[in-house]
């Protein structure tokens, strides 16, 4: 893996955020020469690789990916472009779905643009497992039918589309990797499982919005491997791969293995603000990544209980970042 990798000049958009740091650092402990997009902002903060031990050896560059001449002078000279930028809070794109149309789908644009004119080698695209919707069959390979069941899960259709026009119409050498729901150190209060256990640690009320629908979590650092592959398997160029671990959790069942983990009896309360807008919530979602296996090599290295203990030590030395009990949109 290392020697793949060594001296190869690679480009992260989204380095700033949860699994862009992260995939970032794997690649500069790889060898790689690490380019990292992030979002321009006054403060000058490059997000969690602020402090990342890594980060002097990555080059970090300030821009927009939906502005097409911040991704141009990005991604000049680079091999291969993981494209991670996006908008992601589902709540959120109700009340925004302009802003995720034109940062989803108009980034992505502005990337697959940038990799044809740059002549870029690869480009590894972050889909989401919200584009399938509610499973209508389980477990969900890649043919599951997809279904835009919220501004967010739609701009993502559209993004994972313009990455399939630009394979299917110009040969450009694309691979979309589609994780399932991705836990661990660094992720935003936003998510569920940092939502859970902040709150467990906090005052053990764990305040929630619907307890019923299951997710297949995936711990950071095998999602991360999953890029790395991805970035480097000829034989997964036109693909999309799902990455997930074929075990299904419901949030109530999460509350409980978290609680255990934690060592305290959370108290679950239902609060009307976190509750998903009427049709929109995805009640069902379970990974098939036999493809992932055969194209990739890739499997999963960690339980979902070594997972979220590893998660739950970082958050303990971390809870100061975070606002427990309050509402993260």
């Amino acid at each position: 893996m290392t020697s793949h990798w060594h001296g190869r000049r690679v480009l992260v958009t989204g380095a700033a955020g949860f699994i862009g740091s992260h995939l970032a650092e794997r690649l500069v402990e790889a060898g790689a020469e690490v380019r990292c997009l992030i979002h321009y902002n006054s403060l000058g903060s490059a997000g969690w690789l602020d402090a990342s031990p890594l980060a002097d050896q990555m080059e970090i560059v300030s821009g927009d990916i939906a502005d097409r001449d911040s991704v141009v002078r990005a991604a000049r000279d680079v091999e291969v472009l993981f494209h991670l930028a996006s908008l992601i809070a589902i709540p959120y794109s109700y009340s925004a779905p302009d802003s995720y149309a034109r940062v989803n789908i108009g980034g992505a644009l502005n990337v697959l643009q940038a990799a044809r004119q740059l002549d870029v080698t690869r480009v590894v695209h972050t889909s989401t497992s919200e584009v399938y919707g509610t499973a209508r069959t389980c477990p969900m390979d890649e043919g599951h039918p997809l279904q835009g069941q919220s501004p967010y899960s739609a701009s993502k259709i559209g993004a994972d589309k313009m990455v399939e026009a630009f394979h299917l119409s110009f040969g450009l050498p694309v691979v979309t990797v589609r994780p399932f729901n991705t836990y661990g150190p660094r992720q935003s209060a936003r998510a569920v499982v940092p939502t859970i256990i902040t709150q467990c640690l906090g005052d053990g009320v764990v305040r929630l919005g619907n307890l019923t629908p299951t997710r297949d979590l995936n711990f950071v650092r095998d999602t991360v491997e999953g890029f790395v592959l991805a970035g480097q398997s000829d034989a997964a160029v036109g693909h999309t791969v799902n990455l997930g671990t074929g075990r299904e959790t419901s949030v109530r069942e999460l509350v409980e293995l978290i609680g255990r983990l934690c060592e305290v009896e959370p108290l679950i309360e239902t609060e009307e603000q976190r509750q998903r807008v009427e049709g929109s919530e995805v009640e069902r979602l379970l990974a098939d990544a036999s493809l992932a296996r055969r194209l990739l090599g890739w499997e999963p290295s960690l339980s979902l209980e070594e997972g979220l203990a590893a998660t739950i030590a970082w958050f303990r030395e971390n809870l100061h970042r975070y606002r427990p009990g309050h509402y993260v949109v």
